[in-house]
């Protein structure tokens, strides 16, 4: 039981990086209040201490402790400055007003510095509302700087020795994380193939869900490498089997779906949501081996999860054995050929959680060993050993001016800030920096005004919900100082939990908390927390006026940007992986697929305000979506692609051929084709379309095979990938010819 929930922990929050925000941040709050209540602190510098402490725990960004330790010292001089400067000009309204806009330009501004820069930046915008927030004076200016200084203390403290967290051990959550996800995606596929015909669609969703939650996993570990590990060729290992294993279990899914189907499955019902499965009936083999396919695959994903706990001994190494025994073609239990694929499948799998343990935890114990089970760590030796530190840099061209990203969102948050001010003043000349920050929030982690559009939505709609629940808590807290701030340091929990979910719980939870802290600064009335709702709403609007008008960069441009991108890191992968394939010189190919899934993941985020639920513009939500699924079909074809592409000089059953080159350019002008036309609309660019990509290898000679199982399988990866490429041309609009003659 206790190993079931810690896989589900690890699942739900990989590396444990929600609750470790939530811990670290109410920790330094909790001890903050701790400290000052003694010292005979009143309700508003207790308030303040919460607030600091808040902010000086969840603003430092860095990896590494030694960089968090200098950016958190430097950001105690800015708080104290820029909380001085909120109590001098507080009463001066027109010079405080535009310096609070000065200090918001900088703020933002700042970001183009990296990780501090965006810290600095954000403590003292802040730090800044909280004078505002409390009404600081000159006369308790002292006061408010030493509770200062005790909150970024605390901070200090819950960071560096109470919920110390290193780099390394984020990772190794990570990796426990990747390992419940794997075993979570196979056990969606264990119910795929128990789906009766009715429910396949159901079962189908929830693996198409458990690869999307593997996936993101994977690119965190990768975000977390370089940090993580002792050195380049440790990571590039680690990078190496984290690949393997995410790709078998696509694979295997897709294999098995192939399986329940009349004729193979096209990659890209695993990737479109919604789409439905092909016709499904029982799965077309002998009873004896569906149930011994039942039984190999909850086989492997006990080994998935045993692999992780230093589990070893005989029934381990059993069931390990038998599946790597599936890689042998004698050891295939006989079904249709359909079926055995799925045997494969698992025989790659088990080698890949192999692969996954022993890069992962060391060497292990090879005395139970079979020739199957050696064979596969001889292969997996010989890849560690290919394996060395190459580094690549490429330089990116440096934008300047107004062109800048940070340039322009710092002037866009400047203006909505200005508009937010006069509106907020109008409505109160109290609380008008509601309606500032509301427009601050609105735009961090956006960059488009569609994005900018649905995050002010979110907010508005999550302060409407925290209103409610204000009035509630207010009416039962009352004035019951501690246990207030003990429901205060609940919600901030759940705030920084479930900020990475839904930024609608979020601001729920933080307007909730806001609620409680003013029925302690005996401010509270039903009146206020409406204004909190008005000033929001005010907020928000103004921030996506801004948007529209100042320097707006409108989704449509975001996403075509970004949308060239992928198709140039696609191209990228695919001539790499093809090249390599052809008996080119190897390159690094596993870091351009990473970068790959990088440009996806972000054009994936920038399509949301386009296949958010309440666009009215259906099609092309519907379109957006269809565009995505196929750029995902593409990147697991070219992962795969380039997965076997790396094992070529370690396997001597792998040879190249050179015909692959020929046989990918079609392809690859397809794609550039497609990025020239979203880059420029009027580009004269077309989609070739032709015969299929193996009729294009010729024999090298009379008599001699095409071409073997393993460039049958390069043959087919390429396939699928020309088909989505071309079926990419119709949503984007792309003209379709067939080749000339």
């Amino acid at each position: 039981m206790r190993t079931r929930l810690r896989v589900r922990l690890a699942a739900s929050d990989p590396g444990l990086l929600r609750l470790t925000a939530g811990l670290r941040t109410v920790g330094a709050i909790a001890l903050t209040l701790a400290v000052l209540a003694p010292l005979g602190a009143d309700i508003t510098h207790l308030v303040a201490g919460a607030m600091a402490a808040m902010v000086a725990t969840f603003a430092i960004r860095e990896k590494q402790r030694g960089p968090q330790a200098v950016t958190l010292a430097l950001g105690l001089p800015v708080a104290l400055a820029s909380v001085s400067l909120g109590a001098l000009l507080n009463a001066r309204v027109v010079v405080g007003d535009v310096f609070f806009v000065v200090l918001i330009f900088c703020a933002v501004y700042g970001r183009r510095f990296g990780d501090r820069g965006t810290a600095l930046g954000l403590i003292g915008f802040q730090v800044y509302f909280l004078s505002l927030f409390v009404g600081a004076t000159v006369a308790a200016l002292p006061e408010l700087c030493g509770v200062i200084s005790v909150a970024f203390g605390c901070s200090a403290v819950m960071r560096f020795a109470v919920v110390a967290v290193s780099p390394a051990g984020i990772l190794q959550r990570l990796r426990q994380a990747f390992r419940a996800r794997l075993s979570q995606l196979i056990s969606a596929q264990i119910d795929l193939l128990d789906a009766a015909p009715d429910d396949v669609d159901k079962a189908l969703e929830a693996v198409r869900e458990g690869t999307g939650r593997l996936h993101e996993t994977a690119l965190m570990i990768q975000a977390r490498l370089e940090e993580g590990t002792p050195d380049e060729s440790t990571a590039r290992l680690v990078q190496r089997r984290v690949a393997d294993a995410e790709i078998a279990a696509e694979r295997l899914g897709l294999l098995l779906l192939s399986a329940r189907s009349a004729e193979r499955a096209d990659t890209l019902t695993l990737h479109l949501p919604g789409a439905p499965a092909p016709p499904v009936g029982r799965l077309p083999a002998p009873d004896e081996a569906t149930a011994t396919l039942r039984r190999d695959l909850q086989a492997l994903r006990e080994l998935v999860l045993r692999a992780g706990a230093g589990d070893s001994g005989t029934a381990l190494a059993h069931l390990r054995n038998r599946l790597l025994g599936y890689r042998d073609e004698e050891n295939l239990p006989v079904a249709p050929p359909a079926v055995q694929d799925v045997f494969r499948a698992i025989g790659e799998g088990a080698r890949a959680v192999l692969g996954l343990r022993t890069a992962l935890d060391g060497p292990q114990d090879e005395s139970d060993d079979t020739p199957a089970t050696t064979r596969s760590r001889e292969e997996l030796d010989a890849e560690d050993a290919a394996i060395d530190a190459r580094e690549e840099t490429e330089g990116e061209e440096e934008l300047a001016g107004l062109q800048r990203p940070t340039t322009r969102a710092a002037v866009q948050v400047a203006v909505g800030s200005t508009l937010a001010m006069v509106g907020g003043e109008l409505l109160s000349a109290q609380r008008w920096y509601w309606a500032v920050l509301a427009c601050w929030i609105v735009f961090l982690n956006t960059a488009s005004t569609g994005e900018i559009l649905v995050k002010g939505y979110r907010r508005v709609l999550g302060t409407v919900l925290g209103v409610l629940a204000g009035i509630v808590l207010a009416g039962v807290v009352g004035h019951h100082t501690w246990t207030a701030f003990a429901l205060v340091l609940l919600f901030i929990f759940a705030m920084f939990y479930t900020a990475p979910l839904s930024y609608t719980l979020m601001s729920f939870f933080v307007t909730a908390a806001l609620g409680l802290l003013y029925t302690l600064l005996h401010t509270y009335s039903l009146s206020v927390l409406v204004l909190r709702v008005e000033e929001t709403a005010l907020g928000a609007a103004c921030g996506i006026i801004a948007a529209a008008f100042v320097l707006p960069v409108r989704t449509d441009r975001r996403t075509n940007e970004l949308l060239v991108t992928v198709l140039e890191r696609l191209t990228d992968v695919t001539e790499g992986a093809v090249d390599q394939l052809s008996g080119g010189p190897a390159a690094d190919l596993l870091d351009k697929a990473r970068d790959l899934d990088q440009a996806l993941g972000d054009l994936r985020a920038a399509t949301q305000p386009l296949t958010h639920p309440i666009t009215p513009l259906r099609a092309r939500r519907d379109t957006a979506r269809y565009v995505v699924a196929l750029l995902e079909t593409c990147a697991y074809h070219a992962r795969s692609l380039a997965a076997t592409a790396e094992l070529l000089p370690t396997h001597p059953s792998i040879a190249a051929d050179p015909r692959l080159r020929g046989a990918v350019r079609r392809t690859v002008r397809n794609i550039e084709a497609i990025a020239a036309r979203v880059g420029d609309e009027h580009a004269v660019a077309e989609v070739e379309t032709g015969p299929s990509i193996a009729s294009l290898l010729e024999p090298d000679a009379a008599g001699t095979p095409r071409y073997g199982r393993i460039t049958g399988r390069v043959l087919r990866h390429l396939e699928r990938l020309d088909e989505a490429v071309a079926g990419l041309a119709r949503p984007l609009g792309v003209p379709v010819v067939a080749p000339k003659r």
